[in-house]
């Protein structure tokens, strides 16, 4: 048992990193909402267009979430343990690894966007066309979205998050500006969308690099610290690319169900990913201060923050699911005039809302267990909900034609079968282990 006295933090504390974290979490989904409204208006195509692509682009933005829990952990347990430098230095390394992956993302897609689009669309033709064009212009601001990522690791790890603000809903601001004017008065159409997604991912990781500038520490790469995060997170990584499967499959098989399936799907999902993003701003914070706490020695400091966490994700999750219902006959006719797309839309509302309060949980669950460093629950959690729930679920519900609401119930199983093994792993008190790197 830890010597140390057990820290009481303050709700204001929390709040002064959550909300923060919060506005950076909810500057992508929004700007993608506000994309996602202005390309809906070009018609059916284009948006099932934006959905193939778009969930692509999404798949490389999850990996950058990954990228940077991995560095909050690494980070906020060495700052806790008073060496801010080394906490630094976590930053340029993981830097490193950002841009070079996004670099290999960015070629990637110019060589084989194309033919991932027509994977994704089930075929070819006009939207798979579309989105292959979208996603070889967007995927040029995937260096400077993975850089925004690893920023964003470093920075609250430190327990920095006015920069990270500033960095992130800058840049976003702009695009959304330009968005509109490049779809519609340029006459860009679609790839206006994507134009614009590049400017806002290029102009944030330009952001935070400066920002490692300024600190005046060493920029050169250190292979062997990059190795030792390589190392340490692909727990982590696993467990992103079992999303990422998931959602991947998802929208192909909701592609299978037509264009206004795959729209509908679009709109329900960016949704979705707005509002975990808004949950995991609770994430955030405990990561920032768990890994503090139990670099600092205070295991039972970092058990009392566990607890409060759940609790409050349960009751923003609550909010959200009150919201959601709310706006059941209003909010898909923002996104889109076709009649088709909004009834699909609306099978799989109900599941949509029902779900928020477990998802509060979960991702409040999952950043204590990420703050921790007990990654490999969390990989081995994540692969059996998705092979044992979530790819059966929908794939069951493409061949017993189902449709979208089959595809929804099978995330809601993903998030019940996660939600059930985190609150076991949290009664366990095993994941607690004090010290400045696990």
């Amino acid at each position: 048992m830890s010597q140390k006295a057990t820290a009481v933090v303050p709700p204001r504390r929390i709040a002064a990193l959550a909300l923060p974290a919060l506005v950076v979490l909810a500057a992508e989904p929004l700007y993608v909402l506000v994309d996602t409204a202005v390309v809906g208006h070009l018609g059916r195509a284009p948006l099932a267009a934006l959905a193939v692509g778009g969930t692509v682009m999404t798949l490389t933005a999850w990996l950058g979430t990954v990228l940077a829990y991995g560095i909050t952990g690494r980070a906020a347990r060495r700052f806790g343990s008073g060496d801010r430098a080394a906490a630094v230095a976590e930053g340029v390394q993981a830097s490193w690894l950002a841009f070079s992956a996004g670099v290999l993302v960015a070629l990637g897609m110019q060589v084989g966007g194309g033919a991932l689009a027509r994977t994704l669309a089930g075929g070819g033709g006009d939207v798979a066309g579309a989105a292959g064009q979208w996603l070889r212009v967007a995927a040029l601001g995937a260096p400077g979205l993975l850089l925004a990522a690893a920023g964003n690791g470093w920075l609250r790890g430190i327990q920095d998050t006015r920069r990270p603000l500033l960095f992130v809903l800058a840049p976003n601001l702009l695009s959304a500006v330009l968005c509109p004017l490049l779809v519609y008065p340029a006459g860009l159409g679609l790839v206006g969308s994507a134009v614009a997604n590049a400017v806002a991912q290029t102009v944030s990781g330009a952001l935070f690099a400066a920002a490692l500038v300024r600190e005046r520490v060493s920029l050169r790469p250190r292979p062997r610290l990059i190795r030792q995060q390589l190392a340490l997170s692909r727990d982590l990584l696993v467990r992103g690319l079992a999303f990422q499967a998931s959602f991947l499959s998802a929208t192909a098989v909701a592609a299978r169900f037509g264009a206004a399936a795959v729209g509908a799907h679009q709109i329900a999902l960016q949704l979705w990913f707005f509002t975990a993003l808004v949950l995991d701003a609770l994430a955030i914070a405990a990561q920032a201060l768990v890994g503090a706490a139990l670099g600092a020695g205070d295991g039972a400091g970092a058990r009392a923050l566990a607890r409060r966490f759940a609790l409050l994700g349960g009751a923003c999750g609550i909010g959200f699911a009150v919201l959601i219902a709310a706006g059941a006959g209003v909010v898909p006719s923002w996104f889109s005039s076709d009649q088709q797309v909004r009834e699909q839309a609306m099978l799989a509302w109900p599941w949509f809302a029902a779900m928020q309060p477990l998802a509060g949980v979960v991702f409040a669950l999952d950043g204590v267990l990420i703050g921790a460093g007990d990654v490999r629950y969390l990989r081995n959690l994540t692969i059996v909900a998705a092979l044992g729930g979530f790819l059966p679920a929908i794939w069951l519900a493409y061949g017993l034609d189902l449709g979208l609401g089959g595809i929804w119930a099978g995330l809601t199983l993903f998030v019940v079968i996660r939600l059930v093994a985190l609150l076991l792993r949290l009664r366990s008190g095993g994941w607690a282990v004090v010290g400045a790197v696990r």
